[in-house]
Formats: C-alpha cells, sequence, structure tokens
C-alpha cells in the first residue's frame, strides 16, 4: 500500500521539480548568451583582405588592446551600427578591426563605400570558420581583445551609446586603453 501510494506521488515530485527548475529561468536575461571564450586566447587566424587590401591576422592586434568587429552587408543591424563605428574610428580611442562574415566582397565594399568604413584592416571570413573558432551566434558581434590577446568581453548585436558606456568603456578604462 505504501509503495502504491509513493508511485502515484512520483509524478507530482517530478512536475513540482521541473516547475522550480523553469521558474529559476524567469529571472535570467534572455537577450544574454554566454560566451565560453571570455577570458581565453583569441583564435589564431589569417584572414584574406577585401578587395586586394591587406588581410586581417590575430597578430594584426598583438600588443594593443582592440576591437574585433563581425559585420556583412546582408545584415540590417550592421548597418544600424557602422556610424557608432565610425565614429569610433574618427575619435581614434581605439583600433577596430572588421572580420566580414559570409558575405559578396562587392556587397561589402559598397556597404563601406555607403557608409563609410571605419575598420583598420579587414579580413574577409568567406566560409564562417573564423568565427565559429570565435564563437560568433550572428552578427554584428564585437570582441574587446586585450594586449596580452586574450578576450575580455563580447557584445552580440550593435553597440549602442548605452552599451558603449555601460559596459565596453569601462573595460577598455581597466585594460588602459582609453
Amino acid at each position: 500500500m505504501a509503495v502504491r501510494r509513493l508511485f502515484y506521488l512520483l509524478p507530482v515530485a517530478l512536475f513540482a521539480i521541473l516547475a522550480a527548475w523553469l521558474a529559476g529561468g524567469l529571472d535570467r536575461d534572455p537577450s544574454f548568451l554566454p560566451s565560453a571564450m571570455i577570458d581565453k586566447p583569441a583564435p589564431e587566424f589569417a584572414l584574406p583582405g577585401l578587395a586586394g587590401k591587406p588581410g586581417l591576422a590575430k597578430m594584426d592586434f598583438a600588443g594593443q588592446v582592440a576591437l574585433v568587429n563581425f559585420f556583412a552587408s546582408w545584415c540590417a543591424p550592421c548597418r544600424e551600427e557602422q556610424p557608432f563605428l565610425m565614429r569610433l574610428a574618427k575619435e581614434g580611442r581605439i583600433p577596430v578591426y572588421g572580420i566580414d562574415y559570409k558575405d559578396k566582397p562587392e556587397a561589402a565594399r559598397a556597404l563601406l563605400a555607403e557608409l563609410g568604413d571605419p575598420y583598420r584592416r579587414i579580413g574577409v571570413d568567406a566560409l564562417g570558420r573564423t568565427a565559429i573558432d570565435f564563437g560568433v551566434y550572428g552578427v554584428p558581434e564585437t570582441y574587446v581583445i586585450d594586449r596580452a590577446g586574450r578576450i575580455r568581453y563580447r557584445q552580440v548585436g550593435p553597440i549602442t551609446e548605452e552599451d558603449w558606456t555601460k559596459k565596453i568603456q569601462p573595460i577598455l578604462t581597466e585594460l588602459g586603453a582609453s
């Protein structure tokens, strides 16, 4: 008889545990995408350049704090953040490097001609392998790389003034970049 009662209580107990676990998820930020790459070395890569210009490799930003921005011409949020990146490049507070993700080179050139080119160098990641190595979920994504070549922060989505002020700028200050 007692075993029979336990048999009936088992589904109720399992439901309670599942409900508690799901309720715990309500307190989490749904836009937060964790990265296993934080505080790890940026992946080694060497990409060809856009339109015959020099490409981009990890060694190009060695010894400096830099932003590495994954973008594409077909990406609407990339267009949205381009004026902000142009402002950063004009101010010269931090070098910005670009990785053109799964894009047609002529389309990327047209985007940069239309909205401006904030990048010191651009690498073309035609197959998306470098993006996979970085752990990119989608574009735009921007990474703060420290002087030792470690990834210190990942911005998913376009950089806004608020993101810059509250998240990125404090990290850059801590790293002695600006």
